[in-house]
């Protein structure tokens, strides 16, 4: 999943993208608001989390802005504003969540699942499809109850799929999942988690629509 972070904290920023990148997301970090509406133009997003008090456009703008662009990415806002009518006016501009600094990391790992769970449409903490279970909170894969092992990258790829079993996905949006502005990509790189997921899974479990890309065959 590739989240945008808006902090112009250095201490803070530093401190939330280590965290989120060892629990596998994949992070891009602005320090401003115009650099995050830049990065929300011309990317996308699973989620941002959004600081209030920014250098050059504060986040209230940023977020009456995103919304005005259409964008239906989640949106947490992560403040030290804790006034109420400060929450209130958040939530009102199209914030899907509101957390207060200073935070507990495992509390903000749990609103970024919930919020990615609701912008998927489920209710249920699992995601299921065929005989393949994941679980994003124990980063656990399981075929027909039994553990498999994934790499980092397989899991976020298969993550990204049972998400939208249904949906046909291209090979940039994949590589837009699994890769942040600063990391090579191979030029088959994609083929290559592919390949490892279908030797652990199942020949048939990831259909390749030529020309097209890859969705999740019928459960």
């Amino acid at each position: 999943m590739h989240l945008l972070l808006v902090e112009d904290d250095t201490m803070i920023g530093r401190t939330v993208a280590r965290a989120l990148r060892a629990d596998h997301y994949v992070l891009d970090w602005v320090e401003d608001g115009d650099s995050a509406l830049s990065a929300l133009v011309t990317n996308n997003y699973d989620l941002m989390l959004l600081d209030l008090g920014l250098p050059k456009r504060d986040g209230l703008t940023v977020l009456a802005q995103a919304r005005q662009f259409k964008l239906k990415l989640p949106v947490l806002i992560v403040t030290a504003r804790d006034a109420l009518e400060d929450r209130v006016a958040g939530l009102d501009a199209g914030a899907d969540d509101y957390l207060i600094k200073p935070f507990d990391l495992d509390e903000l790992l749990a609103r970024i699942r919930a919020l990615l769970r609701r912008s998927q449409g489920r209710a249920e903490p699992l995601l299921r499809h065929g005989r393949v279970s994941l679980d994003p909170a124990r980063r656990a894969v399981c075929l027909d109850e039994s553990p498999v092992s994934l790499s980092a990258k397989e899991f976020t790829l298969l993550q990204v799929l049972i998400a939208r079993p249904s949906v046909v996905l291209t090979r940039e949006q994949l590589q837009e999942a699994l890769y942040g502005w600063n990391d090579e990509i191979e030029s088959n790189t994609i083929e290559v988690y592919i390949h490892g997921l279908r030797r652990k899974l199942g020949s048939d479990y990831i259909q390749t629509l030529r020309g097209v890309g890859y969705r999740l065959a019928a459960g």
